[in-house]
């Protein structure tokens, strides 16, 4: 992944699902920024990638390289919480592939989820970030997200320690 070529951004498909799971597998297996601690097959992950159809307020914006197509990172809105009078409301998470950082990609995944979230009836997007996460608190300010609380304080246990969630909050 040397070199600057060009990133592409385009809604995900299901051919991306092992490619998805990999690079998701990588924050599982190696840090603390999901709480998952078992990596997921393909199939296990189907689901997932199945609930962000092409249109709808839960999108799946994937970022490859123009030349090889291989994927350097994802974004995705979600439901906030189940029960209906949240509906309004997504939360948001971005990866970015082992070494595809600081090419730019996280920014323009958050770009073309964002605008493809403009014409969608959502009031609140929301961000819990595990801590420390220097690079995607950075990201999300630079999104219009600000800092609402670190309400989880050692809400997860993963590598042997305790780790803090922060929630960032950005008015759509």
């Amino acid at each position: 992944m040397s070199g600057r070529t060009e990133v592409q951004v385009r809604p995900g498909v299901e051919g991306d699902l092992e490619a998805l799971t990999g690079l998701y597998n990588h924050y599982v297996r190696e840090t603390p920024i999901t709480f998952d601690t078992e990596p997921f097959t393909p199939e296990e992950r189907r689901p997932w990638l199945l609930s962000h159809p092409e249109d709808g307020p839960h999108r799946l914006r994937v970022a490859t390289d123009a030349g090889s197509q291989e994927i350097l990172g994802y974004a995705t809105s979600g439901p906030y919480r189940a029960k209906p009078a949240y509906s309004t409301s997504v939360e948001t998470t971005v990866y970015v592939a082992p070494g595809a950082g600081g090419r730019g990609v996280g920014t323009l995944l958050y770009t073309a989820l964002f605008e493809a979230l403009a014409g969608e009836d959502l009031h609140r997007a929301y961000a819990g970030i595990a801590q420390p996460n220097e690079p995607s608190v950075r990201l999300h300010e630079r999104f219009g997200f600000r800092h609402v609380g670190t309400y989880y304080h050692e809400v997860g246990r993963k590598f042997g320690r305790y780790w803090d969630v922060a929630w960032y909050e950005k008015p759509l």
